[in-house]
């Protein structure tokens, strides 16, 4: 069936793109008007008003009834199809109107892209698993950034006190992991092979005046993936924050969003740590404030991506 293009403006507010949705011809043209192709149409003649009050009346009262009710019953479907299309072009093409702020920890409404929705799905499953020092692939994982950490220096038993050298609190690493799970362990060998000299450089660290007790290195990363899963709400899903939902929008052009946020937020950390001059006893002071930073930039306007963030270029590979 031909149909004609008309264009729709969103009822809500925080909307400024319009979408466009079809209408049946039949439907924008007059049922009971004097159109060519009413004329044409059987059983029906343009009359005047006392031909029309004739025997036939009742006929024409019934036609009228059925008439009526098919108007009814169009526009209902009309409206139901607009609705429909309007929120398929939504997730098509990652549309979402601006967000509302959020009171009390509501949801803030956006409109997610399928793409978008598959990858925070993922997000959410590495944050489900927990370490498993038992399991093989967690061992190997461990080992991979012991050679990435130490690539000169054989390979330490999976216990051994040679482990703290990496800022591990324990001689067995498996029990720092805690709400950090699996996830804050791929986090870290992320960073090592993506960024190995910024990595390097905050393993020794090489930047900076130093304090005589400083933050544990590993036990630092597993904190900040902890922390960034809080403030994004990826352990909710409720994306209460302004912070979360402009990150979900990240994830369209990066699947690994999360990992180069971590990286930044390493980065952010150490300075911020050098700038107060801290000691180990401030590290949660410090973290908080990297938390705010990291709200700042991720809601700076104009950031489509990690890499547009400030802080992004403190990182070196």
């Amino acid at each position: 069936m031909a149909s004609k293009a008309i264009r729709r403006r969103p009822t809500d507010k925080g909307c400024e793109k319009q979408m466009e949705t079809t209408m049946p011809d039949s439907v924008t043209e007059p049922l009971l008007g004097n159109s060519a192709q009413g004329s044409k149409s059987e059983g029906y003649k343009p009359t005047t008003q006392p031909d029309f009050w004739d025997g036939k009346s009742h006929e024409c009262l019934h036609w009228a009834h059925i008439v009526s009710n098919f108007i009814t019953q169009s526009a209902q479907k009309i409206v139901n199809v607009i609705s429909q299309f309007g929120s398929l072009l939504a997730r098509l093409f990652g549309y979402s109107c601006a967000p509302q702020n959020s009171q009390n920890g509501q949801t803030m409404l956006v409109n997610l892209s399928p793409l978008q929705e598959e990858r925070l799905k993922f997000l959410r499953q590495r944050l489900n698993v927990p370490f498993d020092g038992s399991t093989v692939q967690h061992q190997d994982a461990l080992k991979e950034l012991w050679r990435l950490a130490y690539p000169n220096r054989q390979l330490p038993p999976l216990k051994s006190d040679l482990w703290k050298e990496m800022g591990w609190q324990n001689s067995d690493p498996a029990t720092d992991f805690r709400a950090g799970g699996f996830m804050s362990l791929e986090n870290l060998i992320y960073f090592a092979r993506n960024y190995p000299d910024s990595f390097h450089r905050l393993l020794r660290k090489a930047d900076g005046e130093r304090a005589e007790w400083e933050y544990p290195f590993a036990v630092a990363g597993v904190n900040i993936s902890f922390t960034l899963a809080k403030m994004l709400d990826l352990q909710s899903g409720n994306r209460s924050s302004k912070a979360s939902t402009c990150f979900v929008q990240l994830l369209e052009d990066d699947e690994m969003a999360f990992d180069n946020l971590f990286c930044v937020a390493f980065q952010i950390l150490d300075a911020q740590w050098l700038a107060r001059r801290a000691s180990y006893m401030e590290f949660n002071e410090v973290l908080k404030s990297t938390v705010v930073q990291l709200e700042q930039e991720l809601t700076t306007e104009g950031i489509s991506s990690v890499r547009d963030m400030p802080s992004f270029r403190l990182l070196k590979r």
